[in-house]
């Protein structure tokens, strides 16, 4: 069953991210995950809270897991650590 990383996130320092975007596209390409939404226009109508939203699609919730846990992402996301607030979750979808 598909599964979706939901990333939420307010960049505070544009370069450094930056560097994560460049590590983190193609480990995700590697992984078979495909960008459906990636930061593009958005408005939020119920609370507020994030400027940036990425919806990331997987074959399978194991899929988006072992991408999420894999050694070069989790090298990538020191980038994300001192550029930017997150929040990331990952959901499986439905039949």
């Amino acid at each position: 069953m598909k599964s979706y990383w939901v990333v939420r996130g307010n960049i505070l320092n544009p370069d450094e991210y930056a560097k994560y975007i460049k590590l983190a596209g193609p480990i995700i390409k590697k992984y078979k995950g495909i960008f459906l939404a990636r930061g593009g226009k958005q408005i939020e109508l119920e609370g507020k809270g994030y400027e940036r939203t990425v919806l990331i699609e997987f074959n399978s919730y194991e899929e988006a897991l072992f991408c999420y846990n894999s050694d070069e992402y989790q090298e990538a996301l020191n980038h994300v650590k001192i550029s930017a607030n997150r929040l990331v979750s990952i959901v499986e979808g439905v039949n």
